[in-house]
């Protein structure tokens, strides 16, 4: 009985998640208009690495304002002949360390880029959060898991100087009326990569 459920669960979840990315594109969040152009090489500049400092909302949608910090380093890797990337986290701070990476694949069809994270907790990648880069800044929508309730999710990506990056994520509860921040990361750059 207990499988059953188990898999009655994953069906339901699945199911949700599906009905959540039709939502988003139903509201325009993934549909953004494209811009002209190839944005194959929209994240050329993040190549190498950085010094990365964390900000992350304990239990986000949760009315929670509590936060934990991390310190560590951020390493962006190009694979596929620089038709993705791969990015390799690793920080940590009093509630412990984050290990995880981002593949970042870009597709030319559509010219968007997908980013599918996974940390060393999980084990397994999260579903993509697809968008594109537009004057400088890029705006990825998806759906995610906030301790077993699925959420629509927004990451957002500007480079405030040439050797600095700000990552924000943000969780929406309300199918996008509201977000609450839940993920913040500041890198400064320390060097290109050594092969």
């Amino acid at each position: 009985m207990k499988s059953l459920h188990s898999r009655f669960k994953v069906i339901w979840r699945t199911c949700l998640v599906f009905s959540l990315q039709a939502l988003l594109v139903q509201v325009g969040l993934s549909a953004q208009r494209q811009p002209a152009g190839d944005g194959s090489h929209d994240f050329d500049w993040e190549l190498g690495v950085w010094e990365t400092q964390v900000r992350r909302l304990v239990q986000p949608v949760s009315g929670s304002t509590d936060w934990v910090e991390y310190r560590g380093s951020s390493v962006v890797r190009p694979i596929m002949g620089g038709k993705a990337n791969l990015v390799e986290l690793d920080v940590e701070g009093k509630a412990g360390r984050i290990v995880g990476v981002a593949l970042r694949l870009y597709n030319p069809a559509a010219r968007q880029w997908s980013l599918n994270y996974s940390n060393s907790r999980v084990g397994t990648l999260s579903p993509p959060y697809v968008g594109t880069f537009r004057d400088g800044k890029g705006i990825f929508y998806g759906v995610d898991d906030a301790d077993g309730r699925v959420v629509l999710a927004r990451f957002v990506i500007t480079r405030p100087s040439a050797d600095l990056a700000h990552f924000e994520q943000a969780f929406s509860a309300d199918g996008g009326a509201t977000w609450e921040v839940n993920w913040i990361a500041d890198d400064r750059r320390t060097g290109a990569i050594k092969d």
